[in-house]
């Protein structure tokens, strides 16, 4: 099982048997896209996930745009869509399937492909984006907005209402939880690995 990032998803429309796709809408606001196994079902032994990318195009036709791939030993990645054009890309797994007509609409899909054939493959180069980098970048703005979304309910002990059903955890220890993974991510990026 994996998922793609844009507003989280974890949805997929199953194409075929190794083959699914999930559904972007206002893709145009969209700079990145991360996709990632939940951890629940690794691939088979031998085998990855070549993501895809394809614009709505009605003069073109649907075209899929190789962005990368994933793995078990590579369970994510961050692809940069933004650059890329509309109307380019070639080969691709997902034939002829039904096409949001939407304007506005993209698609990313995942094709579940041997390591051997995803080691042939040439990604868009466009869509490359440095992993460390962007997922540094990506968990630091992860992180912010964690704890700007958790400081916006805020209350001091004066304003809080008893309610028996409701907990409440202590603005500081996000904070604290926010600053010690802020540190582990600056003196390594790949921590959270092991």
């Amino acid at each position: 099982q994996f998922f793609c990032l844009w507003v989280v998803q974890t949805d997929a429309q199953q194409v075929t048997s190794d083959k699914f796709v999930f559904t972007l809408p206002d893709y145009e606001k969209v700079n990145h896209v991360v996709v990632f196994m939940l951890g629940t079902v690794p691939f088979p032994v031998g085998m990855g996930g070549a993501v895809y990318f394809s614009f709505p195009d009605p003069a073109v036709g649907q075209v899929w745009q190789l962005l990368g791939f994933i793995t078990n030993e590579k369970p994510s990645a961050i692809f940069k869509i933004s650059g890329l054009k509309a109307g380019e890309g070639g080969a691709h797994p997902f034939g002829m399937m039904g096409v949001p007509q939407a304007p506005s609409v993209a698609q990313v899909g995942v094709s579940i492909e041997s390591l051997d054939l995803l080691a042939q493959q040439t990604p868009v180069s466009t869509s490359a984006v440095s992993s460390v980098d962007s997922f540094t970048q990506f968990t630091q703005k992860m992180l912010e907005s964690l704890y700007n979304f958790t400081s916006s309910f805020a209350l001091s002990q004066s304003q809080m209402t008893p309610n028996p059903s409701e907990m409440f955890v202590p603005a500081s220890s996000i904070l604290k939880w926010y600053e010690n993974f802020q540190r582990r991510m600056m003196q390594n990026p790949n921590f959270w690995k092991t």
